[in-house]
């Protein structure tokens, strides 16, 4: 098993180009299956949910060539298999979102439970409700917990809305919808940057799409789907991730071709923490040696950070914005509405030095600055993986983090980029220890 051994104290500075939307990589991949002919998909990231996601594809008959770093064609015309490789399925939560192109064009799929991370309950009723309302059914063996789902008649278009805005369930219903003659409507669905990407990717295989970027999608879909070559957004979690890593460290960054537009409650809450950001065109240009601040609410009352469904502040920044409040002068509060397991790393945090106080699963409580001195720690999830490294990073002495594949899930060669900005980090092998 890798680990990352890193000396803090070290400003980041210089310039970095953020990766492909890992969020977005994943439901374009899905995407592929909706037709038989080629789909070429450019800025996609080299990310271990990615590799899993294609290895899942190929399983299933997908013929996959990378022609570039960040540059994947793929075919599915050869795929016949609709039952899923559940060794593979349950490495990623995304697993799930070939049921969607798999039962518009096949009329059928197996899905084993998908992986992911364990950051609390991940409800599927709104994708099965989803695919019930088009005309499937859904049948679920207990023993197993796989489902699976029909539509021996093909499926048929609807008016359908989603009991939560589901990013993950808006996404099969697009794709199934779009492979499905006549109009249908998805009421409260997602409208996250990943889920505009998809339906722009739809929309070049040939299905019409209204409402994009909106809760209400209005999919004219199509019995037969065509190629296309599209290009993924960058990654605003990423981006996000790497703001906070120069602020707390005191260095000038420059993060180039963004998309400011997806940055708006990410630049509010941060400079509500007292971290300053600037744009230049399509870049973001982090100011050194901030002074983070909190900015308490009106009258004194202490400020609260919260996420919710886009455009709210996202939930996969929340464990980023509690590392960034632990250097910052005041008290916030950190309201994690989404999931309820997702704020348990911060008694690594605490061990560190940081003042956080954990109110409950959905809450906790960050008084600062902290002093933080360098800890041993062990990432649950992709999120408080990063979070772990910003506190390290900006910590006195050395830490060290282990499971750090969790974190390559979602952050591509995160070492050797934050190298190349001046951080002291190194990926080194665990001994095993004798029996």
């Amino acid at each position: 098993m890798e680990k990352f051994l890193i000396q803090g104290g070290s400003p980041l500075s210089g310039t970095i180009a953020p990766s492909g939307n890992k969020n977005a990589a994943l439901p374009v991949l899905a995407a592929a299956l909706l037709t038989e002919e080629e789909v070429v998909l450019r800025n996609i990231p080299r990310i271990r949910d990615v590799e899993a996601m294609i290895e899942l594809l190929v399983d299933l008959g997908v013929r996959v060539e990378w022609r570039g770093d960040s540059v994947i064609a793929l075919n599915a015309a050869d795929v016949r298999k609709t039952d899923l490789e559940t060794s593979i399925a349950s490495r990623i939560r995304a697993s799930f979102l070939t049921a969607g192109p798999l039962l518009a064009r096949f009329g059928e799929a197996t899905m084993p439970p998908p992986g992911g991370d364990v950051i609390g309950r991940r409800r599927l009723d709104p994708h099965l409700d989803a695919f019930r309302a088009l005309g499937a059914s859904v049948e679920m063996d207990r023993a197993s917990s796989y489902y699976r789902l029909t539509a021996p008649g093909g499926l048929k278009a609807c008016d359908f809305f989603l009991d939560e805005p589901s990013v993950m369930a808006t996404e099969n219903a697009l794709m199934a919808a779009a492979l499905t003659p006549g109009a249908s409507v998805l009421h409260n669905a997602a409208s996250e940057p990943h889920v505009q990407d998809l339906a722009r990717l739809l929309l070049q295989m040939g299905a019409r799409i209204e409402g994009i970027g909106s809760n209400v999608l209005l999919v004219h879909g199509l019995d037969k789907l065509g190629g296309a070559d599209f290009t993924i957004g960058p990654d605003y979690i990423e981006i996000g991730s790497f703001i906070a890593l120069a602020a707390v460290t005191g260095g000038e960054l420059r993060i180039t071709d963004t998309n400011p537009d997806d940055l708006r409650m990410t630049r509010f809450v941060f400079e509500r923490l007292g971290c300053k950001i600037e744009f230049d065109g399509d870049d973001v240009i982090v100011p050194p040696e901030q002074r983070l601040r909190v900015r308490d609410d009106a009258g004194d009352a202490i400020s609260k950070i919260e996420d919710g469904p886009w455009p709210a502040f996202p939930a996969d920044l929340t464990s980023i914005a509690l590392a960034l409040a632990t250097q910052a002068d005041g008290m916030v509060l950190i309201f994690e509405k989404m999931f309820e397991n997702r704020l348990f790393f911060v008694d690594k945090l605490v061990a560190m030095g940081a003042r956080v106080l954990l109110c409950d699963p959905h809450r906790a409580v960050v008084s600062g600055p902290s002093r933080l001195h360098g800890g041993r720690m062990e990432s649950p999830d992709i999120r408080a993986g990063m979070a772990m490294l910003i506190a390290a990073l900006c910590a006195e002495g050395t830490s060290e983090i282990g499971n750090i594949r969790q974190i390559d899930r979602g952050y591509e060669r995160i070492d050797e980029r934050l190298r190349g900005l001046g951080a002291r980090i190194e990926r080194v092998g665990e001994k095993l220890e004798a029996a």
